[in-house]
């Protein structure tokens, strides 16, 4: 018998869910989007609604900026594509859903690149627009993983790979004024960080508006700024990627990432608190506890005892960052910590810009199981919610400053997908996942889940129950899965692996085209299957929440 959610699956279509305007760049988006083969419904009315209101307002976050191709914008107040978030980590997710987007969007930094090598930190109606760098998350990681994930060719990734290195150069040349190997912040904005502790008595905006120069009479300038460190850091680790991709040479690029990765210990990694910090002129530390310390951690900085050891003196510490709805963007103990959460700040509230970050932080050192309690609060907030902030309310999830903001409408996309969706990766793997969705305020209740998607002309729908997962491939049933666990497969539906997503040990079966496979594995850990049957399992103790 077929259950009921499965059934309602194969008859949801987006365009009833979104609308079908006549719209002919609505209707464009539309038809790409079907093109994936993307679905969603769930045993909970509201969250199948606000999934949908998602893939609606994505659309209307989707337009010309300064010319006539649609690019992804942030949403809300900000009208335009800002470097540091949507021109890098949002358009990264966005690759699953509307790839040609994605091109464009990355392609258009490039092509409005100044002739000295500087990105625009911004592209809007009016142009692009240069008085700041703002960078975040590494644009080179983001065209690197676009690439291999959608097949892209060669000569695409090649212009990007010229401009990428052109705006090294600029960065090497305009923002190591100490010649420490390091990269310097002139300014607020050139982090984004709007309204940080972290800057005060910082000008927002770099001297002149000119980015090339910090305010001479400043006490403090300029800040050796780890996450702008870090971000260089792992762009060059993965242009040497890139390199080797296009038959170039990469051995240069992966010494200049040492060099950065070396440069940023040196002057911003403080040892006793393990703990990241701007470096002022004067050589102190700035001891403010932000969120810059995940985004280190995201471009892939130091080794696995080093993740360890943030997550329990920081990331999952309720007295730092791990609030009922996390993370937050000051530590919860600073008494600068700012408790008005109705404003573009980060002296407190938890960004979704840090949210939609957080995953390849956690996944890249193997810490599956906890990502998941960041997921879970949030989508049940997200759920709960009138519209797609730029904020939560960390102690109570409430929505908090803006609407219509694309990078919290892509964290419920993406969430939704780790958690109980069918997620294809850069490296040819398939993620299918069985964590229900669920409220965490007032009464026990999980959320059925059915999901499909289509890879390489191949229909993949997934089931989750309270009993686990089903996978079906073009109709039959493919694998059931317990609860609380992810499938690996290829891309054509072979079984690769397990994980454990859930902090208890598992020891079930799993029935894979009539056979079943008997797994025994740990939180965090991964189980490899080679040959149809279980090979070897690792990953990373599970860290629990810490609250002193």
């Amino acid at each position: 018998m077929t259950h009921p959610l499965l059934e309602k699956l194969r008859t949801t279509t987006v365009g009833d869910h979104v609308g079908r305007r006549a719209d002919p760049s609505r209707r464009a988006l539309l038809e790409e989007w079907n093109r994936s083969g993307v679905r969603f419904v769930s045993s909970s009315d509201r969250l199948t609604e606000r999934y949908y209101q998602a893939v609606s307002e994505l659309f209307d976050c989707i337009g010309p900026a300064d010319d006539d191709t649609p690019i992804l914008h942030e949403g809300g107040i900000y009208h335009g594509c800002w470097l540091e978030s949507t021109g890098t980590i949002n358009a990264e997710l966005l690759s699953r859903f509307l790839p040609s987007v994605t091109t464009a969007t990355y392609s258009a930094f490039a092509n409005h690149q100044r002739e000295d090598g500087l990105f625009p930190y911004k592209i809007t109606a009016g142009g692009p627009a240069f008085s700041q760098i703002q960078l975040v998350s590494p644009l080179a990681r983001s065209v690197y993983n676009h690439h291999r994930l959608n097949k892209l060719d060669s000569g695409w990734l090649r212009h990007m790979y010229d401009a990428m290195s052109r705006y090294d150069g600029w960065l090497a040349t305009h923002r190591d004024s100490l010649g420490t190997g390091a990269v310097e912040a002139f300014s607020t904005y050139d982090t984004g960080h709007d309204l940080s502790s972290r800057f005060w008595h910082v000008p927002d905006s770099p001297f002149g508006n000119d980015p090339t120069r910090y305010d001479p009479q400043n006490p403090l300038l300029p800040f050796i700024a780890p996450d702008l460190t870090a971000n260089v850091t792992c762009q060059r680790t993965y242009l040497g990627l890139i390199s080797q991709s296009l038959s170039i040479d990469g051995t240069e690029w992966h010494k200049k990432a040492e060099a950065s990765r070396e440069a940023l210990f040196a002057q911003c990694f403080e040892a006793e608190d393990g703990f990241f910090y701007d470096r002022d002129r004067h050589g102190r530390f700035v001891r403010v506890q932000s969120e810059v310390l995940l985004r280190v951690l995201a471009c892939e900085i130091g080794d696995a005892e080093l993740f360890r050891s943030a997550l329990e003196r920081y990331l999952l510490n309720t007295r730092k960052f791990f609030a009922k709805f996390p993370l937050t963007s000051i530590a919860l103990d600073d008494p600068r910590f700012d408790h008005n959460f109705a404003q573009n700040s980060w002296a407190g509230p938890s960004n979704f810009l840090t949210l939609i970050r957080t995953p390849h932080a956690f996944e890249h050192y193997g810490h599956y199981t906890e990502l998941t309690w960041i997921m879970l609060p949030v989508v049940a907030a997200l759920t709960d919610a009138d519209r797609f902030p730029q904020t939560l309310n960390p102690f109570t999830g409430a929505a908090g400053f803006t609407e219509k903001y694309s990078p919290a409408i892509l964290c419920l996309l993406d969430f939704v997908e780790r958690m109980s969706g069918i997620l294809p990766r850069p490296d040819g793997t398939v993620w299918f996942t069985s964590v229900l969705p669920k409220p965490v305020l007032h009464k026990h209740e999980t959320w059925e889940a059915a999901y499909a998607r289509t890879i390489d002309g191949v229909t993949f729908e997934l089931v989750n129950t309270e009993a686990g997962g089903e996978i079906y491939r073009d109709g039959p049933l493919l694998c059931r899965f317990p609860p609380g666990t992810r499938v690996v497969l290829s891309r054509s539906g072979q079984i690769e692996g397990v994980v454990n997503l859930v902090s208890v040990k598992i020891d079930d079966s799993i029935w894979y085209e009539g056979q079943e496979l008997a797994i025994s594995i740990l939180p965090n850990q991964t189980l490899a299957i080679r040959g149809g049957a279980p090979f070897s399992a690792q990953g990373p103790e599970l860290v629990l929440p810490q609250y002193a």
